[in-house]
């Protein structure tokens, strides 16, 4: 147990100002889309819900825009609601390509299963990594 005397580098409470990286219940949502020469990527991290539908209708338009296969890295994503599954069912039936969902925590798993939308997308445990040539696109 810590308590704010914790003198343990690195830990809550010592003053140091070193967190950890990893995102926790309540974290905000950040939504990034990265598009490369071969595929376009949209990063979700936080809390996926209502407070975010703007930036993730600006994610879906930028996808598209792309024209290329997309993929979404779910790693981080601490919670979801109908507003992070209405996003990945719009994603999916606009994307003339299946898209591809990496590394989908439990909590997402259990929403695309319950909602089927998991059969619209494919569900990949790993991460192929961000496309090397990503540089080539240039600045959006």
């Amino acid at each position: 147990m810590q308590d704010g005397s914790n003198t343990t580098p690195g830990t809550p409470g010592n003053g140091d100002g070193a967190a950890s990286t990893a995102p926790q219940i309540g974290d905000p949502a950040s939504i990034h889309v990265i598009v490369g020469t071969s595929r376009a990527r949209v990063v979700l991290s936080g809390e996926i819900d209502a407070d975010v539908s703007a930036e993730l209708g600006e994610a879906i338009s930028d996808a598209e825009a792309s024209g290329l296969p997309v993929e979404l890295d779910a790693h981080h994503v601490t919670f979801m609601d109908s507003s992070g599954v209405a996003f990945l069912a719009r994603l999916a039936s606009r994307s003339p390509h299946k898209v591809r969902v990496l590394r989908a925590p439990p909590t997402v798993r259990f929403l695309l299963d319950v909602t089927r939308i998991g059969e619209l997308l494919e569900i990949v445990d790993e991460d192929p990594g961000v496309d090397l040539d990503i540089t080539a696109a240039g600045p959006r």
